[in-house]
């Protein structure tokens, strides 16, 4: 009884995780739920989008076993074709392999794979991560555009994105960058300094909205744009000015009340005018 009802909190603590993701941030994700990380971790890769997902030790025959072996985590892509040579093909015939043989053949990572083909993780889960070297979002579009005025509403739409996660973490970016990719597929990316180090969404999409008009060419046809902000740190590290600057105090006050709206009544609750609805097509990247 006891084991089921831990099981029943660790998945509406999941579903929790999962609304409120969507609803604070404005972006979808998928929640493994587990007894350890290795199995959480493959739980999260489950169907995606917007899902929750569970992988116990009792459902890893069902579950895990009869996926193809390039999906276990960790596996590198060398590793694949010798355990195909091998007849090994998913991770089921993995987990039930001479464990010695694997370690012969692979070393200690032949052993390590056999342990994560049947669960096996004993790594430590820590609970206060790194904070990020950089932030970013892209979006793929739905459709090829090829006016740079569409193209900006979706900087800004991103840029908004990024510069919100900065401030939530307390955190200033001195680099923006900006990836398109064309119909093609050919990436383009640009970046460019910040005079000071910034959170300030008004900052950051000046200098974004920058770069795109040097890096864009007239008519080319777009179906990926990203923003991203690099060379992070932490905002008690900026060195104040000695100059008072209005217009940036200004823009802090906006954007503090700007979160603070979003916090209260969820992210897509306010929006900035240019601002193009994409709802939840953005695929976060950090």
């Amino acid at each position: 009884m006891t084991n089921y009802l831990m099981k029943d909190t660790l998945l509406n603590k999941a579903i929790e995780i999962n609304k409120r993701v969507k609803k604070e941030l404005g972006f979808t994700v998928n929640v493994g739920v587990a007894n350890n990380k290795l199995l959480a971790k493959m739980a999260s890769d489950f169907t995606k989008p917007d899902r929750v997902h569970t992988l116990f030790k009792e459902e890893i025959p069902k579950k895990m076993w009869p996926l193809p072996v390039s999906e276990l985590f960790m596996l590198g892509k060398k590793t694949v074709p010798k355990l195909y040579n091998m007849q090994i093909k998913t991770i089921g015939d993995l987990a039930k392999s001479n464990k010695y043989l694997l370690e012969k053949k692979f070393g200690k990572h032949g052993a390590l794979m056999w342990e994560y083909a049947n669960g096996i993780d004993n790594s430590e889960v820590k609970y206060l991560p790194e904070k990020p070297k950089c932030i970013g979002n892209s979006i793929t579009l739905p459709k090829n555009i090829n006016k740079i005025e569409e193209i900006e509403e979706i900087i800004l739409t991103l840029t908004e994105q990024v510069t919100y996660r900065l401030r939530k973490q307390n955190l200033l970016g001195t680099t923006v960058s900006v990836q398109l990719r064309t119909k093609d597929f050919i990436d383009t990316t640009h970046q460019g300094k910040l005079k000071e180090p910034t959170n300030s969404t008004k900052e950051i999409l000046e200098k974004a909205k920058e770069l795109l008009k040097q890096m864009y060419k007239k008519e080319e046809q777009i179906r990926l744009v990203g923003v991203r902000v690099d060379n992070l740190v932490e905002k008690h590290e900026k060195q104040l000015s000695l100059f008072c600057n209005k217009n940036h105090e200004k823009q802090e006050k906006l954007d503090k009340v700007i979160d603070e709206l979003k916090n209260k009544y969820g992210y897509n609750s306010v929006t900035r005018a240019g601002k193009m609805d994409l709802g939840n097509k953005i695929k976060f990247k950090q």
